[in-house]
């Protein structure tokens, strides 16, 4: 009987490895925000009501509060070294904002951002039971909300940087599992399904950073400056949440780009 609860042991610790090594591991974010959009659909057809405002103002803080948390601490492990070198890294992430909203205008990244956010508005006005599309518009309805989400682009590239660094996926799986949650309600079976392209999208982009982008920056120690922007970009993602400023985050992206491709140059 030992014997075989040894075995049954050695077999969970070893499952356990291969999940922590293998591609369930390098994709633990993107698990979790599949996971939450599928529930969250679940709970919504069986409850068929919106939360109340109490409890959407408690996740509202307390998402709010850990992607502060979660992004300044990512920003704080990025800069490193002497005060003069905090200094120049500091001036690098900045400029690299400064940059990259720049080019992100240029680009019309935030206005196709908005285009999809109006799409998305006029299908949820439409959405009755009576509408015979009800299906297909849940699914396109939640597959661009989800899929456009800064955080859902800036979470997959820093989980696929650091396996273990999945917590911006998980705030916006939360996330994700709430506005499903309400939309199963509106759109019915079609939002679950929802959770296909999430899987594609992020689980794609994770795999690329972790088998291609990392080893590069690594070998060239320009991971640091791209953690420090993408903490700053996350922690604006927070000030959406408390609505405290309209920051058009999307328009920022290329300065995840612009931070590594600085610090190479100015190194």
């Amino acid at each position: 009987m030992s014997k075989f609860k040894n075995r049954k042991v050695s077999a969970l610790l070893a499952s356990h490895e291969m999940l922590q090594s293998g591609v369930l591991g390098t994709i633990l974010g993107t698990i979790l925000n599949v996971a939450a959009i599928v529930l969250g659909g679940l709970a919504g057809l069986v409850i068929r009501k919106q939360p109340s405002a109490s409890t959407q103002s408690f996740f509202k803080v307390v998402l709010g509060a850990a992607t502060v948390y979660f992004g300044l601490r990512l920003t704080w492990m990025g800069i490193n070294g002497s005060f003069g070198q905090c200094l120049k890294q500091l001036g690098i992430v900045l400029l690299s904002l400064s940059l990259g909203n720049l080019l992100g205008k240029l680009l019309r990244l935030q206005k196709a951002s908005n285009r999809i956010g109006t799409l998305t508005r006029e299908r949820m006005a439409r959405a009755t039971p009576q509408n015979s599309q009800r299906f297909t518009d849940g699914f396109i309805v939640c597959s661009l909300l989800f899929c456009a989400a800064p955080l859902g682009m800036l979470g997959a590239i820093h989980n696929g940087l650091d396996h273990d660094y999945f917590f911006p996926l998980a705030i916006k799986a939360v996330m994700d599992g709430l506005a499903t949650l309400s939309f199963a309600a509106l759109f019915g079976w079609g939002v679950i399904l929802s959770a296909v392209p999430v899987l594609i999208f992020e689980g794609t982009i994770t795999l690329l950073c972790a088998n291609s982008l990392a080893p590069f920056l690594q070998a060239h120690n320009l991971t640091d400056s791209l953690n420090a922007t993408g903490g700053l970009l996350i922690f604006c993602v927070s000030l959406l949440i408390f609505e405290v400023r309209r920051v058009p985050v999307t328009d920022y992206l290329p300065s995840l780009v612009i931070a590594p491709l600085l610090t190479y140059i100015l190194h």
